[in-house]
């Protein structure tokens, strides 16, 4: 069994990104992609840390754009049924694409675990969505400070969070830096908001919320474990992380607190399966708890 604890459904980075849900025949362009390159290394830095994405930034962004333009229902079948992913949790990043796009594909495709996402657009709305959308199936909120700029740390996140930790479910941030947006749109990018600083402050400040790190905090992993470590309330997932990180997470988190993730269509999940699996050593118990019983446990999932 495995459950995939990060991924997107639609065009994440542009207005009306819930239509491309439904689309066919949907390919990616043919361009350079960088990404490939890394996960066919299993993520692995090689001491470099980010220095190549820092190098290389405006073609990865590229490689990323191309591959967020291929979240289709259609595909995302494809992946799950080609790597063996049993359930994935589908995170909307509002207002781009929202809880209720999910709920659609939901009804299509039983292995999605949809989350809900605060609409910073339209504030006086934002309580009584999530309300709306957790009493309509919502497992958990998906926070992303770079896309919608605004800060883990902004009184208006502050205010969500607070109105959200009533409903007991867990809120994956984003965490690290990262560009979405290339040219003329290059003005959209704020990298500077998925500092692990603000996820530190807000992680504190609300004790009584799960958090999920995203990516545990991309090239800021070792940022992440620093400030995190021996939190509470803290899980982190494993997207583009090489098999030695992964195994550092475990040794500073604890086997029940890492699962595995791709965040596909922006990563693919069998390289990131791989990861999980060398980081696991042949260990079949560590390999069940970091695939499948952390996530089932802390979603509540009633599959457990």
């Amino acid at each position: 069994m495995i459950i995939d604890v990060h991924s997107h459904l639609g065009n994440i980075l542009e207005f009306n990104g819930g239509e491309l849900i439904d689309k066919t025949g949907v390919k990616k362009e043919k361009i350079i992609d960088l990404v490939s390159v890394s996960e066919a290394g299993l993520n692995r830095t090689y001491g470099l840390g980010s220095l190549p994405y820092a190098i290389f930034r405006h073609w990865v962004t590229k490689a990323e754009r191309a591959r967020n333009a291929t979240a289709t229902l259609e595909n995302m079948r494809l992946s799950l049924d080609e790597a063996g992913v049993d359930y994935t949790v589908c995170l909307p990043i509002a207002p781009y694409v929202t809880f209720d796009n999910l709920r659609k594909a939901c009804k299509k495709e039983k292995r999605i675990i949809p989350f809900t996402s605060a609409d910073f657009t339209d504030p006086k709305t934002t309580a009584s969505k999530l309300d709306t959308d957790v009493k309509n199936g919502a497992y958990g909120l998906k926070l992303h400070p770079i896309i919608q700029k605004v800060r883990c740390t902004d009184a208006q996140t502050l205010e969500v969070l607070q109105t959200f930790k009533k409903h007991k479910k867990p809120v994956l941030i984003h965490a690290g830096i990262s560009t979405y947006y290339l040219g003329k749109e290059k003005f959209r990018n704020n990298p500077e908001y998925g500092n692990i600083k603000d996820i530190e402050k807000v992680v504190r400040t609300f004790p009584d919320i799960n958090f999920i790190i995203g990516h545990s905090g991309l090239f800021q992993v070792n940022e992440v474990i620093k400030r995190l470590k021996g939190c509470g309330n803290v899980w982190v997932d494993t997207s583009f992380q090489s098999p030695w990180i992964i195994r550092k997470l475990i040794n500073a988190f604890g086997a029940e607190r890492v699962m595995y993730a791709s965040d596909w269509p922006f990563g693919y999940r069998p390289p990131a399966i791989k990861a999980v699996k060398l980081a696991c050593k042949g260990d079949t118990i560590l390999e069940v708890m970091l695939f499948y019983k952390n996530a089932a446990m802390l979603l509540s999932l009633k599959m457990i």
